[in-house]
């Protein structure tokens, strides 16, 4: 069982392809971390595929796999999107966008033919794939003085925490990057030190 500060996505792009009467379907299926990155990778696979008919996709975002979407790009609906989608969740992968680029061979393939087609398409991508474990990672910014930069090294060093960004002064700053698990370890710790401050910025 995948730990709960765990998830499964890919580790690199990966293409497929499948051909069906004519039709060629491309595959690329891609890491991805927000909704801003699928956009413009969408957008730019349209812009270097422009003569193709579709550019259907489906993606899952998050640690929890709780953002996703599906676009048919007007085939039939239900018919490309949601096989795509569907390859993604039986792989158990989020933080992936398939985007599914069709180019129409003369010969309608109906209902049944585009589902195989679209799913086959995105199999063989994620099959070209690696598939790899990340953990859910905490942000954290930590403000101390000088003289605590001692004592807040230690922990960061025997937690084994990567720093992200430091600044060092009279007064001093580190973002750190922790994973889920050891967060309330961390803080809890952090906060016995005088003088230091510690913010949640986000989660990754």
């Amino acid at each position: 069982m995948v730990p709960e500060d765990t998830y499964r996505t890919l580790e690199r792009p990966s293409n497929g392809i499948y051909r069906e009467k004519g039709s060629k379907f491309i595959a690329i299926a891609q890491p991805v971390r927000t909704e801003e990155e699928v956009k413009g990778i969408v957008d730019a696979l349209r812009k270097e595929y422009y003569d193709a008919r579709h550019h259907c996709y489906a993606y899952i975002l998050g640690a929890k796999a709780d953002k996703w979407r599906v676009n048919d790009d007007g085939e039939p609906s239900g018919t490309a999107g949601k096989p795509i989608h569907g390859q993604l969740l039986s792989l158990n992968i989020t933080n992936v966008l398939v985007v599914v680029i069709r180019y129409f061979g003369g010969t309608k393939l109906g209902v049944s033919g585009l589902i195989n087609a679209y799913k086959s398409a995105t199999q063989d991508a994620l099959q070209n794939a690696s598939i790899i474990v990340k953990t859910v990672d905490d942000i954290f910014k930590v403000r101390f003085s000088y003289l605590a930069m001692n004592d807040v090294m230690r922990i960061v060093k025997e937690l084994g925490i990567e720093i992200i960004e430091q600044h060092f002064d009279n007064s001093c700053s580190i973002d750190v990057s922790i994973r889920k698990g050891l967060s309330e370890e961390f803080v809890s710790r952090i906060e016995k030190i005088e003088s230091v401050n510690v913010d949640h910025l986000s989660t990754v």
